[in-house]
């Protein structure tokens, strides 16, 4: 065994809601991370988006686990953006409703909906 240092993807093993954001991260369960997230029912993984938009690459777990999703919301920052008419395709064909609106919003919403126990997915851009 080596006493190297492991580097694992970010990744909390559950449900949580999300407590607050700003500052380039997002706190949840007692925990804060810097950067973006995506929130799916088998957790919260951190993730390295370059710009507000996801890419395919971006929505891996949210395609993993359709199933299990029905919403899908995308916090796109402080801006309000649409997703490529590709992935709303993709996710349509899975039957996943999706819906953009600024990182706050998504938020809140996600909170919401999370709190009634709803097939919710998020992918949050972190904002300043």
């Amino acid at each position: 065994m080596s006493d190297a240092i492991k580097m694992r993807e970010a990744h909390y093993p559950g449900r949580a809601p999300i407590d607050a954001y700003g500052n380039g991260g997002f706190r949840f369960a007692d925990m804060s991370h810097r950067g973006s997230i995506v929130c799916v029912p088998s957790g919260i993984y951190g993730l390295d988006m370059k710009a507000p938009l996801p890419t395919m690459d971006d929505i891996k777990h949210v395609l993993d686990e359709a199933d299990k999703i029905e919403v899908f919301l995308v916090g796109t920052g402080e801006n309000l953006l649409r997703l490529p008419e590709d992935m709303r395709t993709v996710l349509h064909k899975k039957h996943i409703s999706t819906d953009t609106m600024s990182t706050g919003a998504a938020v809140r919403t996600f909170n919401v909906l999370l709190a009634e126990d709803r097939a919710v997915a998020a992918l949050l851009y972190a904002v300043e």
